[in-house]
């Protein structure tokens, strides 16, 4: 259930993610979704992709720091109200969101969040519980 992304700081210029991207095109690597957030002088980018310890090895071999962090993807009914349950259940138990993003599937049924959790184990195993759809690697890869 727990996604492998892959975090980096790139300077806040022209060039930088162009950077990133040319690392993983020339070693056939496909992104299957990332955000990435600013301030003045530097991004935060992070990146899911299936193969991930092969970007990772591209990547640092080409210089760059990356952090590998465990995150969920979690599969929501993409209609008034259905984040808000999964956020209301994490905060009755006390878990943390410490950032997350997404992105809706093509049917429009449903949204792929992903969450970035202070304790992801404990955040497993309350989902489960409450019968919440989280996505092993395999079908977010599809």
């Amino acid at each position: 259930m727990k996604l492998k992304q892959l975090s980096l700081v790139i300077p806040n210029e022209p060039g930088a993610l162009v950077r990133v991207c040319e690392v993983l095109q020339r070693h056939s690597v496909n992104i299957s979704t990332l955000t990435l957030a600013d301030t003045a002088n530097f991004g935060i980018l992070r990146l899911i992709i299936q193969e991930w310890e092969g970007a990772l090895e591209a990547l640092e071999g080409d210089g760059l720091v990356v952090k590998v962090s465990d995150v969920l993807a979690i599969s929501i009914p993409h209609v008034p109200g259905g984040l808000h349950q999964i956020l209301a259940l994490l905060n009755e138990h006390r878990i943390n969101v410490e950032y997350m993003y997404g992105f809706s599937l093509a049917t429009r049924e449903r949204s792929v969040q992903i969450f970035r959790l202070n304790d992801t184990d404990r955040a497993i195993e309350v989902l489960s519980q409450a019968e919440v759809c989280l996505l092993e690697p395999g079908e977010l890869f599809l």
